[in-house]
């Protein structure tokens, strides 16, 4: 009960001052972190901290099954076409090396961590957070173009980044790719998830559609019909051993066949009750940062470093060759790659995934301070980078690949 109340009394407060903090480096994820890291400081006493991680870890789960319904509802072909394959290039080459980047480093500074819990921990780290990038990708001083690729990015690699953790820690559980392996992930997490995920989203975005078309659903019930589906998601995965994030990543674009406004709703929910979901994660990890301070030693400082530079701008650079871009460009796209909400939720699902590894604290440690490292780099750096980025790009000639469909040159 304590910790609802100082949560609930800070989003009060933090949205007092929202408009005011816009115009600063201080953003709402480095409000709640500290504020979580404070708490335990404060109040070393309070037994909630333990008694209610259960139900803490539920709730950051529910928001990471809402963000992909969303994100997922929001794909649309055209778009990506019409933004020249930056977004593929970053979600495809751009992903893949960066979760084998991320694995190599991880053997290279954490030796005693086998090839696949390496390879776990680079998929935990592998989704960007458009939420800790949200004055770039908001920004209308960075060309349309740009920000909209890394808004994209962020978007879907969450999602595709599930099926990658859930696989290296089936094998790692296992010892060896045997076909055993293979064919119950495929199965379960895959087969069951995706068909479930259709199965939801097809016949619920009918009877979504279907009910506004004919004018039986209140606008104001539209978004909580809307909802119920990723919550769903998560009741009917469980049985079948399928992942509920991929069950709700699916069935968020399957939504969109029976149901065309899914995303405009989506949106609308996500910027208030989801925001408070997004708030609450980071508040979360706050709350575990003191109880593993002492731990922090100079290898995950340097893992932390190498995963949101060498890691992430490395495979960027790569996928970004032939885009003729700039190198600012380059380096801009390449650095804004923040990991935040979607790490925190996979790393609370490996550990809840009970596989009882030996790294099993390395990863820990790992995820935790990453995230945490970027939450402070990313949000710090965010307007500086922009006033950099604004000023290469007021240099460019009108007809350079990032200013293309956009309205940005000065």
């Amino acid at each position: 009960m304590i910790l609802a109340i100082i949560f609930i009394s800070l989003v009060f407060f933090f949205s007092l001052v929202s408009k005011r903090l816009e115009r600063t480096v201080i953003t709402g994820p480095i409000v709640f972190t500290i504020a979580g890291i404070l708490v335990p400081l404060f109040l070393p006493n309070l037994r909630e901290l333990e008694t209610d991680q259960k139900a803490l870890l539920f709730i950051a789960e529910m928001g990471l099954v809402l963000l992909l319904f969303t994100d997922a509802s929001k794909i649309n072909l055209n778009s990506l076409r019409s933004i020249r394959n930056l977004p593929i290039r970053l979600l495809s080459i751009g992903m893949l090396l960066s979760i084998f980047l991320g694995a190599i480093a991880a053997m290279i500074v954490f030796p005693q961590l086998s090839i696949w819990e390496a390879a776990i921990l680079a998929a935990i780290l592998a989704p960007t957070d458009a939420g800790l990038g949200q004055v770039i990708v908001s920004s209308p001083r960075v060309p349309t173009r740009i920000r909209n690729a890394l808004n994209v990015e962020a978007g879907l690699n969450d999602g595709m980044s599930v099926p990658f953790m859930m696989f290296f820690i089936a094998v790692a559980q296992s010892g060896s790719i045997g076909d055993g392996v293979l064919t119950g992930f495929l199965i379960e997490q895959l087969g069951f998830g995706v068909l479930i995920g259709l199965g939801i989203g097809l016949l619920g975005g009918w009877l979504l559609g279907w009910a506004h078309k004919n004018g039986w659903m209140a606008e104001s019930l539209e978004q909580l019909g809307l909802v119920a589906l990723p919550l769903l998601s998560m009741v009917f995965s469980e049985p079948s051993g399928a992942s509920m994030f991929i069950v709700s990543f699916v069935a968020g674009m399957a939504t969109q066949v029976g149901f065309k406004g899914v995303g405009k709703h989506c949106v609308e929910f996500t910027e208030g009750w989801g925001q408070l979901f997004n708030y609450f994660v980071f508040f979360f990890l706050g709350l575990m940062v003191p109880k593993a301070w002492d731990k922090f030693g100079l290898s995950l400082l340097v893992y932390a470093a190498l995963s949101l530079t060498i890691v992430r701008m490395l495979p960027v650079a790569i996928a970004l060759i032939g885009a003729r871009l700039n190198k600012a460009t380059v380096l801009f796209m390449g650095w804004f790659g923040p990991r935040g909400l979607a790490s925190i939720v996979l790393g609370l699902v490996y550990l809840e995934q009970e596989a009882n590894l030996p790294g099993e604290p390395t990863i820990r440690l790992a995820v935790m301070l990453t995230v945490l490292c970027s939450i402070f780099a990313h949000g710090l750096s965010a307007l500086p980078g922009i006033g950099f980025y604004s000023k290469k790009v007021s240099k460019l000639a009108a007809d350079a690949p990032e200013l293309k469909e956009s309205n940005v040159h000065s």
